[in-house]
């Protein structure tokens, strides 16, 4: 495979095509699959954005993964920026993490009592992580979530929560909620069946404006249990927030007695081993995990100091329950992967990601094209724009979401998986090999070339 992109690699990273759709990929079985979901889901997914609402086509349904590759039910192979979302920072079907959940798998599926492997996964973040001193483990990031505001909540016997626009943390009823006009409102409901009483217990407000926050703690004075942000956020596009900014914030809720929440299930392991809070060199009262530390199997975790987790049941007043917390395989699994995650990866990771995302960003440049790709630790976002920053959700361009999805489709066609919208992040793994980045550019150089083609 080296050989037979060596010719084409030579011309550099400005040389691309000229621009001529390739013939869509075969979709037939997926067709077939996607038909007979929908008798049973709905709209055919047991997640939305699967759907490929957002994009050209009907979805992929996956047949297996190996490395930073996935083959659909068609038998079309992928060079995969998705990662099932972020969690397999090691790639697919990583040897460490397969052995270890072989291993799990001969001793029972689940017991719903407490096993040696969560002392060990709890032990190998704990001793690792200077920003936590308790954990506990869930099932999901969205019940790390929901359990971290219950957590601030009744540490501090408040009920009001302030989050941004743009931030995403989880599908919980009191985060499902957007910003009203105006510079701070009462959350307004983005879903059915989210009680106005709820979302009113949740004040929403612009990422990047200190004006905001201070304006909201002055507003509901003594009523803000916790501030919750995304360690950076990556749920609308990566939305990188200022270094001072964050110290703001964990500033302003010390003077308020509110608690300062990272949501970090995308950014946990996946910047480092210490994830935001060691990027930003801030110290949050609670931090929630997910995805990486579950190896790919269903887990989430939140954690903070011993004084605050001991408010939680039993030794505290604050219930929290599960019957799969702390499943012996998904602890198998993520045993495996941050040992392998501790070992030294992250430098190398880091570096090859920085590298794919400058490429892309000189090719657009030497072009004009108004593009700006946005890149931390292994997390790139490429956004339609001439904006050298954005911070803040009502910064994105809907109608630049027409330009993803063409994109998006000239990249299925040449072999390259992102997520099925315009707002999600791409995730580089440790699997993506040199090789495998090049033929991705190629790809991307190409498909950027039949989307402004005709002036787009």
């Amino acid at each position: 495979m080296i050989d037979s992109f060596k010719k084409i690699f030579s011309a550099g990273d400005s040389d691309a095509s000229s621009g001529h759709s390739k013939p869509d990929i075969v979709r037939e079985k997926s067709a077939q699959h996607y038909e007979k979901a929908k008798q049973f889901f709905p709209g055919g997914v047991n997640s939305p954005v699967r759907a490929f609402k957002s994009v050209h086509g009907v979805p992929l349904f996956i047949e297996k993964g190996d490395g930073c590759r996935i083959w659909d039910a068609d038998g079309n192979e992928f060079i995969d920026f998705c990662c099932s979302w972020g969690p397999l920072i090691l790639g697919h079907n990583h040897e460490k993490v397969r052995e270890g959940v072989t291993a799990a798998l001969q001793n029972g599926l689940s017991f719903g009592a407490p096993t040696v492997l969560e002392n060990e996964l709890a032990e190998l973040i704990l001793k690792n992580n200077r920003y936590l001193e308790k954990i506990r483990f869930v099932s999901s990031g969205t019940e790390a979530v929901m359990s971290a505001i219950r957590l601030a909540r009744g540490y501090t016997k408040r009920d009001k929560i302030l989050k941004f626009e743009g931030c995403y943390h989880g599908h919980s009823d009191s985060l499902l909620v957007k910003a009203g006009s105006g510079l701070v409102t009462f959350g307004e409901t983005s879903s059915a069946g989210v009680p106005e009483s709820f979302a009113a217990e949740t004040v929403v407000v612009p990422l990047d404006s200190r004006e905001a926050v201070e304006e909201a703690f002055k507003r509901f004075e003594g009523q803000i249990a916790a501030v919750i942000i995304e360690g950076i956020p990556a749920n609308n596009g990566l939305l990188i927030q200022e270094k001072e900014y964050v110290r703001f914030l964990r500033e302003i809720t010390r003077q308020n007695g509110s608690l300062l929440i990272f949501d970090e299930v995308i950014t946990g392991f996946r910047l480092g081993f210490e994830g935001a809070a060691a990027y930003y060199e801030v110290q949050p009262d609670i931090i929630t995990y997910g995805k990486i530390i579950g190896g790919g199997m269903p887990v989430g975790a939140y954690g903070a100091s011993a004084e605050i987790m001991g408010h939680i049941s039993p030794d505290g007043n604050v219930y929290q329950a599960g019957t799969l917390s702390g499943n012996p395989i998904a602890m198998a699994a993520g045993i495996a992967q941050l040992s392998v995650l501790k070992s030294g990866v992250y430098k190398t990771l880091n570096s090859k990601a920085a590298a794919f995302a400058e490429a892309l960003q000189r090719f657009a440049d030497a072009r004009n094209y108004k593009i700006k790709v946005f890149s931390v630790g292994s997390i790139f976002w490429i956004a339609f724009t001439e904006k050298d920053s954005i911070r803040q959700a009502s910064d994105i361009d809907p109608l630049s979401m027409e330009k993803y999805k063409i994109m998006h489709r000239e990249l299925l066609n040449r072999g390259i998986y992102m997520g099925p919208s315009g707002y999600e992040v791409g995730f580089v793994s440790h699997a993506h090999t040199k090789t495998d980045l090049e033929i991705a550019k190629r790809a991307i150089f190409e498909s950027l070339e039949v989307v402004f083609r005709n002036g787009n």
